[in-house]
């Protein structure tokens, strides 16, 4: 009862606090030159603060009461410069007012040079004690498609350079070529980007911010008490931490996941594909800007995209991987089918069902010696469009997976016997014992023939490449009988969980590793419930969850040093050379949505199902409700509602990590790798069903005694 009044009073004390700071708040007004609806005008009125707005810097100024201050803002970034005349700044002294200027093309008495840098891998760092404990030295402030224009400052307060780490620059600033972005010059803070563009340009993370720009508001101002107790974002997650969800959260959810695909206008259309294809061109990995918001989605029978790549641009908006990737299509496919069936939604289905066609009928995935019954690359499917002649089993089998929850939502066996020689085709070249290459070129393989890799004597821990091939493996057995399927895989899991968790290669972290691995596991139980396999799963298992946390969150961690496939960067010149990991060091509180989460809800749920475990049930429910409190809410950028980023830090309950991987950064999104399998996992949660039972009534078993005579020779045992 005393516990009970003593959180009430301490309610009803921060009520009365906000409400204080809110009222002396309402005591200052901030002169502004730009627009009323600029970032920091909204931001300012949302926390009960006066805002005076005049349209140039000589209204501003001249209106100005003396002894106040003046924010100059650079409405025309990053194109105009803002301009300030020594006359201007003359009457500003005289008047004894303090000015906030961005941007800025010239000013008295500083060396600023004509050019403005457009950048990519920079981000702020503090380098001045003056903003307190809370933004102190080193840390690192991200700022979304940043134009600066280079200056020469004698003691800055934020500068921009390449840095490696996550909140703080992990190596210093040694040897890193600096741009002065806030500086202090007499009267002016300066800045030579737009600051003010916090929430249109997604700048992160937002308490880091916030505390900047309290400390500018108070300089300029002069007044000490001003509080930010509100922020202002146009991209945030769809609930807080500890809010009650309603009962149709994971309904919602799951219906905003799908539309997002149509939302980023992914589905490419007869109507701009040729546009595409020109900006596509010979690139391995092709990129682009935003697709039009009115443009049309295709149905399908063309692709779909990979989704946005993370850098920011200055409005807000990212560009897309104009990537046509297989695995994406199955993944999308499967989504697509699950929802239609939750739905009842016929369309979902129509576009599910043209993306497997697509796969193998109308692009050069399956084309060329892939389709040849006599050569050794037939079955395989190749990696992208742009990319057919390169074959990954990760990939093939995310892909295959997909197909397979399609074909069971879709009621068909469609795809049967392509879905079969694919995976036999990755199976054939597996090596002895049970593990697959993480990449396969058509070229070598038909040079060298499917035997060189069927006799390799080839130990590879590192699930993110092996572990969903030897799901799909089991499988198939379990469908067909076909035992080498499980004496190999059995072996390789074997080997596999001998070395866990020290010798395991990791990619961009052990939790992805793990979260990839339970699958197999939870499958090997099915298959053979044995005190060891259970042994095995309840390791991995037990390994994630001890870095869940208590809102459901999946904390990232890197694995042995020297097993890293992605590793932090080594130094501030290698970040952003190569992917990485989105944490720089253990225990921060980032989860992963592309490589870990993602494949974890999918995974979990199986083992809950495989073994009536109450821990994994438990588990993968807490999981389902952390992702669907983070799942992106965007009235501003339509492209964004719905999905999920890759990065989130449940921390500070925002999408902030290291965005130093060059190819699928902290903000980028994916449509088959993360929406593929966390909208029809939920699917699964809301049925209470296993995609092992969602899939037990296949027919593949038909197609099987062919598949293994045309890859095995005409005299192979099945």
């Amino acid at each position: 009862m005393k516990m009970t009044s003593f959180f009430s009073g301490l309610i009803c004390f921060s009520i009365l606090f906000a409400t204080i700071a809110y009222s002396r708040n309402r005591e200052t007004r901030i002169n502004i030159c730009g627009t009323a609806g600029s970032d920091l005008c909204v931001l300012l009125r949302k926390n009960g603060i006066g805002v005076n707005v005049y349209p140039n810097p000589r209204e501003a100024i001249t209106h100005a009461s003396e002894g106040s201050g003046v924010f100059v803002l650079a409405d025309a970034y990053p194109k105009g410069k803002t301009s300030m005349s020594n006359k201007l700044l003359k009457t500003a002294k005289e008047k004894g007012l303090r000015l906030y200027v961005e941007y800025p093309g010239c000013l008295p008495g500083l060396d600023i040079r004509d050019t403005v840098i457009a950048t990519r891998w920079e981000r702020g760092v503090v380098v001045s004690k003056v903003f307190g404990k809370r933004l102190s030295p080193m840390s690192i402030l991200g700022i979304g498609g940043c134009h600066v224009i280079p200056a020469k400052v004698k003691d800055p307060l934020v500068v921009l350079g390449r840095v490696a780490g996550l909140d703080k620059a992990a190596y210093g600033l040694k040897g890193v070529k600096t741009y002065p972005i806030l500086f202090r010059e007499k009267n002016m803070l300066v800045a030579m980007t737009r600051l003010s563009s916090f929430a249109t340009g997604r700048y992160e993370p937002q308490p880091y911010w916030k505390a900047l720009w309290q400390y500018i508001l108070s300089w300029v101002s002069g007044d000490k008490n001003i509080r930010l107790h509100r922020w202002l974002s146009y991209v945030s997650p769809m609930y807080g931490k500890n809010v009650p969800l309603p009962p149709d959260a994971m309904q919602t959810s799951i219906r905003e996941g799908v539309q997002w695909m149509f939302n980023g206008h992914f589905f490419v259309d007869s109507a701009w594909n040729k546009l595409f294809l020109k900006d596509q061109g010979t690139s391995a990995y092709p990129l682009g800007p935003p697709v039009g918001r009115y443009w049309p989605n295709g149905n399908g029978s063309l692709g779909i995209f990979e989704g946005q790549l993370s850098h920011i641009l200055y409005n807000g908006s990212q560009q897309i991987h104009y990537w046509v990737r297989a695995d994406n299509q199955g993944q999308v496919a499967y989504a697509l089918a699950a929802a239609g069936n939750y739905f009842k939604e016929e369309h979902y289905y129509k576009i599910a069902s043209n993306l497997a066609n697509f796969i193998f009928y109308h692009s050069n995935l399956r084309s060329g010696p892939k389709n040849d019954k006599n050569s050794p690359a037939f079955g395989f499917i190749g990696w992208a469009t742009t990319t057919p002649d390169v074959f990954y089993g990760d990939d093939n089998s995310r892909l295959l997976l997909g197909l397979i929850g399609a074909e069971a939502y879709l009621k068909t066996d469609r795809w049967n016997k392509q879905i079969a020689e694919c995976i036999m085709a990755n199976f054939r070249t597996t090596g002895r014992e049970g593990f697959l290459r993480d990449r396969i070129e058509q070229t070598k393989l038909l040079k060298h023939g499917w035997k060189y890799y069927w006799d390799q004597n080839l130990i590879n821990p590192h699930p993110h490449f092996e572990a969903w091939m030897w799901a799909c493996y089991l499988w198939l057995y379990h469908e067909t009988g076909y035992k080498p399927l499980l004496t190999k895989t059995e072996n390789a899991i074997r080997i596999t969980m001998q070395d866990y968790p020290k010798k395991w290669i990791w990619t961009n972290g052990l939790q992805q590793e793990r979260a990839r691995m339970i699958l197999p596991l939870a499958w090997l139980v099915r298959i053979q419930d044995t005190p060891q396999h259970r042994k095995w799963l309840n390791e991995v298992v037990s390994g994630m969850l001890k870095y869940q946390a208590p809102c459901g969150a999946i904390e990232e961690e890197l694995g042995t040093p020297g097993k890293g496939f992605c590793p932090p960067p080594k130094s501030n010149q290698a970040y952003g050379t190569g992917e990485e990991p989105l944490i720089f060091r253990n225990g921060e509180p980032v989860s992963d949505m592309l490589y870990t989460c993602n494949f974890a809800l999918f995974a979990l749920n199986e083992a809950a199902h495989a073994t009536k475990n109450k821990k994994y049930e438990a588990a993968e429910k807490k999981l389902a409700d952390f992702l669907i409190r983070i799942q992106v809410r965007s009235a501003k950028h339509e492209a964004l509602n719905g999905t999920w980023i890759r990065t989130f830090d449940f921390g500070q309950w925002d999408y902030w990590g290291s965005n130093g991987d060059i190819g699928w950064g902290a903000w980028s999104t994916n449509t088959g790798w993360t929406q593929g399998w966390i909208v029809p996992s939920m699917v699964l949660l809301e049925k209470n069903q296993s995609f092992w039972t969602l899939t037990k009534r296949s027919t593949i078993k038909d197609v099987m005694h062919q598949t293994v005579r045309i890859m095995f020779g005409k005299n192979a045992r099945f």
